[in-house]
Formats: C-alpha cells, sequence, structure tokens
C-alpha cells in the first residue's frame, strides 16, 4: 500500500509560481515512478509531469513544459512540482500519483493516468488573471 499526502496549492495570479508537495508513505519511495496530473471542473483528468524511480528520466505534458519542473528527495520521501509562469488554464485540482516501478518506465506508462496503482486526495491551485 502507498499513501499520498498533496500540499502547497492556493491561489495565484498569472505569471506567479506555487510549488506542490506530495509525502508518500507506505512503501520504498525509491521503488515509485511518481506523477503529477490534474483534472480542472468538468474535465478529464490530464497528465501534467512525471519522474521515475531514479529520477533520471522526466516527463512533461506539452503545456507545462518549460514552466513546471518535477523532482523528489529521497531523503524526505517527497515528490515536487514546482510550477512557475502559471497561467489560468492550469487551474485545477493537482493529484499525485505512484506507480511500482520495476526496472525501465516507458513514456507510455509515465504518461497514462491508467498507468498510476495509488493517488492523493489532490489540491486545489487556482491562477488568476
Amino acid at each position: 500500500q502507498v499513501q499520498l499526502v498533496e500540499s502547497g496549492g492556493g491561489l495565484v495570479q498569472a505569471g506567479g509560481s506555487l510549488r506542490l508537495s506530495c509525502a508518500a508513505s507506505g512503501r520504498t519511495f525509491s521503488s515509485l515512478a511518481m506523477g503529477w496530473f490534474r483534472q480542472g471542473p468538468g474535465k478529464e483528468r490530464e497528465f501534467v509531469a512525471a519522474i521515475s524511480w531514479s529520477a533520471v528520466n522526466t516527463y512533461y505534458a506539452d503545456s507545462v513544459k518549460g514552466r513546471f519542473t518535477i523532482s523528489r528527495d529521497y531523503a524526505k520521501n517527497t515528490v515536487y512540482l514546482q510550477m512557475n509562469n502559471l497561467k489560468p488554464e492550469d487551474t485545477a485540482v493537482y493529484y499525485c500519483a505512484a506507480r511500482p516501478q520495476r526496472g525501465s518506465l516507458t513514456t507510455a506508462q509515465a504518461m497514462g493516468v491508467t498507468s498510476y496503482d495509488y493517488w492523493g486526495q489532490g489540491t486545489q491551485v487556482t491562477v488568476s488573471s
């Protein structure tokens, strides 16, 4: 079992920054690929960013590439999503997700919403114009 708790969401103006955190427990953190997804009201959950168990590989949705950065701190069992130059269209509930990783992580596995086994409760991010 893996438990995930997100934090760091809030209200910011366009062009501002936020850093989301996701604390993991219940399983060896270094064995997990981690991802961030988001879901706006009335929209489907969509991929945002992911990082492999070794942190060697990262993946980003085209809509956030160059603005968001995913990272992880093994000592704290925490994955982060640094969000810069936020836009109103970034407004959504952001979810942390975990996937046991055994060996290589494919791009499809990293980016697919159905690829992850564990999910947090989400944290709201609202970006005003």
